[in-house]
Order: C-alpha cells, then sequence, then structure tokens
C-alpha cells in the first residue's frame, strides 16, 4: 500500500474569487448615469464652482396699509428665491426677533416692510446675521394693480439687472448696489426659477434717490420676423411695474442696527415736512385775521360822509 500523505503536504485548494455583479448606474429621467470613478469625483470635488444659494425672507409690520401690504406682494411674485412670513411687530424689530425669523427660515437676507402711521413706508434690506443692514424711506409707490400697465413677463423668469454709472461714484452707492445685486439677483438653477431672462431690474439714481422700474424684453414671434442672436435693435422695453422710489435714511454696520457707516445729510423726515405743511396752513389763517383787523381799524378811522338822500324814501 502506499504511503498515506501528510495533512501539510495536502495542497490547499485554491479560493474562487466571488463574481461581484456590476453595479447598476443610476437612472434619471433623461436616461441612465454612468458611476464616475474616484479619481473622477476628487478631481470634480477640488476644481467645486460656486453656487449661489442665496435666500430673502421677506416680511412686513402689523397696522401695514392695502397698498403697502400690495407693494410687498409685488416684489413676493418678482424674486421666486424669497420666503414670505407672517406679520411682525414692529416695536419689536430692532433686530433680534427678524434676526431669528431668517435663521429660522435658513435665509440669508431680509427684506422688511415698516409702516408708521398709516402713512410712511420704511424698507429695510439686511444681510444676516452679521450685516450691513440699510434703512430706506419708500415714496412714489404704484403697484401692478393701479398701473394697469401692458407689459407681462414669465414668473419666475431671471432678471438682468441694470444700474445706472451714478453707483460707482461714491463708496456707499457701492456698497448699495452689491447689497442691492445680492438681494434681488435670483440664483441659477434655482429650482422655482426659469432659465432664462425675459425682463429687466432698472436701479437709477436722481436728486440722490433710487428709482426702480421693472421691463419686459419684448421680442417679434412671427417665423418671418424671427431675429437672430444679438439683434438688440429689434428688441424693445414694455414696462410691467411696480414703481417705487427709495431714499437712504442710514446704513449700518450690523443687521437691523450697529455702529452707522452712512447717514444721508439730504434727508428730511414726512414728521418735518407735515410740521411745515401746519405751520404753512397756520400762517394763512394768521393772515387772514390780521387782514380782517386792518380792515376794521380802517373803517373805523376813515368813516364814511353821511349821504344827504338816504333818508328821502323813508318819509
Amino acid at each position: 500500500m502506499g504511503k498515506k500523505r501528510k495533512h501539510s503536504d495536502a495542497l490547499a485548494p485554491e479560493k474562487k474569487e466571488e463574481a461581484v455583479a456590476p453595479e447598476r448606474p443610476k437612472r434619471t429621467l433623461s436616461g441612465w448615469k454612468e458611476k464616475k470613478d474616484d479619481d473622477e469625483v476628487k478631481a470634480s470635488e477640488s476644481t467645486a464652482v460656486f453656487r449661489n444659494k442665496e435666500k430673502v425672507l421677506v416680511t412686513c409690520s402689523r397696522r401695514i396699509s392695502y397698498r403697502y401690504r400690495h407693494l410687498m406682494l409685488n416684489v413676493v411674485d418678482l424674486l421666486p428665491h424669497c420666503k414670505k412670513d407672517n406679520k411682525v411687530e414692529s416695536k419689536s424689530s430692532n433686530g433680534a426677533t427678524l434676526n431669528e425669523l431668517v435663521e429660522l427660515k435658513s435665509c440669508s437676507s431680509c427684506m422688511f416692510f415698516e409702516c408708521r402711521k398709516g402713512k410712511d413706508l420704511y424698507l429695510w434690506m439686511s444681510k444676516c446675521p452679521n450685516g450691513p443692514s440699510v434703512k430706506f424711506l419708500v415714496n412714489a409707490v404704484h403697484t401692478m394693480e393701479e398701473l394697469k400697465l401692458t407689459g407681462n413677463h414669465l414668473k419666475g423668469s431671471r432678471p438682468i439687472l441694470t444700474f445706472s454709472s451714478n453707483f460707482d461714484k461714491d463708496a456707499h452707492w457701492k456698497l448699495l448696489k452689491e447689497m442691492i445685486t445680492q438681494i434681488f439677483g435670483i440664483p441659477k438653477e434655482h429650482r422655482k426659477s426659469k432659465p432664462y431672462h425675459d425682463h429687466v431690474f432698472v436701479f437709477s439714481i436722481i436728486d440722490d434717490h433710487i428709482w426702480f422700474r421693472n421691463y419686459q424684453i419684448s421680442v417679434p414671434h412671427n417665423e418671418s420676423d424671427k431675429i437672430a442672436r444679438g439683434g438688440l435693435d429689434k428688441m424693445t422695453l414694455v414696462e410691467v411695474g411696480p414703481r417705487f422710489c427709495l431714499n437712504p435714511i442710514k446704513i449700518f454696520g450690523g443687521s437691523f442696527g450697529g455702529p452707522t457707516l452712512y447717514e444721508n445729510p439730504f434727508y428730511i423726515s414726512p414728521n418735518q415736512i407735515r410740521a411745515l405743511e401746519k405751520k404753512k396752513k397756520a400762517g394763512t389763517f394768521v393772515k387772514k385775521v390780521k387782514a380782517k383787523t386792518r380792515r376794521k381799524m380802517h373803517e373805523l378811522e376813515n368813516p364814511l360822509e353821511p349821504d344827504e338822500f338816504s333818508e328821502m324814501w323813508k318819509e
């Protein structure tokens, strides 16, 4: 009989490699998406492009008038990347409440419409939570419902922001331009926005006031009148609305407060204007009273001579 092999001499059986099925690619609406290698993923992460995730909270104070509330709703319709919130008590709006609301809504900016005495509208624009922030007095308000203009653009489309050349003169105008660009500029590829431009936001400085206008870019749609790229001479602008004017009062270093970076020397509060108008009216009344007293004194000093025919027909 042959010798038995030792157990150590026995050849270990070769391990078979487990056949693993290739990972199924991810399915999307446009088809199958192939999985990238780790090197490609790392390379794409290293060359990541900045993505704008700006979100704006839009709210107002209590006891706001219907006209100013309609203006706020028009602004909300123009900005698809904004979030609307309930009314806030204006007395408690000195920063803490609004900053907390912005944080709860995961926003980075805030537009707060504050109405005082049912007449005066103030607009706060703030970058939360660290600032800066600007306080405006809003004048010459005209909502879309009032104007009834013929312009019409798609809701949620991205606007082209245009600024007058005055914004590059002084430092405070440059700061306001940057804040307006960040708040009114709709982020690219936002889920509620349309991926094209069909209207223009115009910000122009006249008499140290910022005037806002919204225009539709009108292009002929007939096949015969179809224009090529860059045919700007055939495009026209049709106003949509709303209209308003912003008078800057102060620029603060923090959010809804902090150190004052700029104060408008030409600003006059609406209360002062109303007081001057009252004084003017009171002055006209005083003039009338003085004129009456002067007339009476003149009549006493210069009495009329008696008429010889006055008692002729009394007999």
